[in-house]
Parts: structure tokens; C-alpha cells; sequence
């Protein structure tokens, strides 16, 4: 399902536990640094997924979701729009619960792809942002 309600995203937030994120740069000034960090102190479990690194903020990076060896409750992608189709392949293979598109990243395609696949669907928003405004709660 594509997740619009802010009451769907923030069960979506108080269940998961790990998120992968996709496109995680090395930079701290890079946004998705900054996401992964915020996630880091929020207490989630943040995987780095980024083929042209070992390790990131200090973790094992793995070069593709495939690669990672343990579940993963939501995909957060910093990629562009026109990458998601791939990356929600493989989100879809290792049976992800969510698909987190980043602001700006929209793919509409490849949301109803996961959507059909059983994956809820939150685009074009940002995840820090978003856990921000409804008060850090997790469960």
C-alpha cells in the first residue's frame, strides 16, 4: 500500500527495526549521511548499501541489498528517480516490508511494483523529516 496517512507511516516507523539505506554516502554533509546518522541516534539498525564502499559511519557496507545478511523492515533509497526499478527488484527479493523513496525520488512504476509485491510504499518524502515531526516514536 502506498502510504499517504501519517498514522500508517508512524506504525510503519514504530514497528521497524532495520533499515537499509541505499545510496549512502561516506560525506557527512551528504543527505543521506545525515538520514543515516539521525536513524543511528533514533536507535534503528542502519545497514549502508553502497557497492563503492567497505564501511560507513563506522558499519560493514554491503554493494547491494542481496548482500545484506539479515532482514530488512524498510529499503530507504537516496538514488535517482530513474534507478528505484532495480532497487525495488531486489527489496522485493529479500522480502523487505517497505520501500522508503527519498524527497524528490518518484518512481511511480516501480511503487506499484512493490505495492503489488505486498511492500507498503512511502515516496518522495524524507524519512528523518518525517520521524522528526511525529515525535520520535518508536515501538
Amino acid at each position: 500500500m502506498l502510504l499517504d496517512d501519517l498514522p500508517a507511516i508512524k506504525k510503519l516507523l514504530a514497528t521497524a527495526r532495520t533499515i537499509a539505506v541505499v545510496g549512502l554516502s561516506p560525506k557527512e554533509s551528504r543527505p543521506s549521511n545525515m538520514v543515516a546518522r539521525y536513524l543511528l541516534a533514533a536507535g534503528y539498525t542502519v545497514i549502508p548499501v553502497n557497492p563503492g564502499q567497505e564501511e560507513i559511519l563506522g558499519l560493514p557496507c554491503y554493494g547491494d541489498l542481496e548482500a545484506v545478511p539479515v532482514p530488512v523492515d524498510i529499503v530507504d533509497i537516496f538514488r535517482r528517480s530513474e534507478d528505484v526499478g532495480s532497487i525495488v527488484d531486489a527489496a522485493i527479493r529479500i522480502k523487505a516490508g517497505a520501500v522508503w523513496m527519498q524527497e524528490g525520488v518518484i518512481n511511480e512504476a516501480a511503487a506499484t511494483k512493490a505495492r503489488d509485491a505486498g511492500l507498503s510504499v512511502v515516496m518522495d518524502r524524507c524519512l528523518k523529516t518525517v520521524h522528526h515531526d511525529l515525535g520520535h516514536e518508536r515501538g
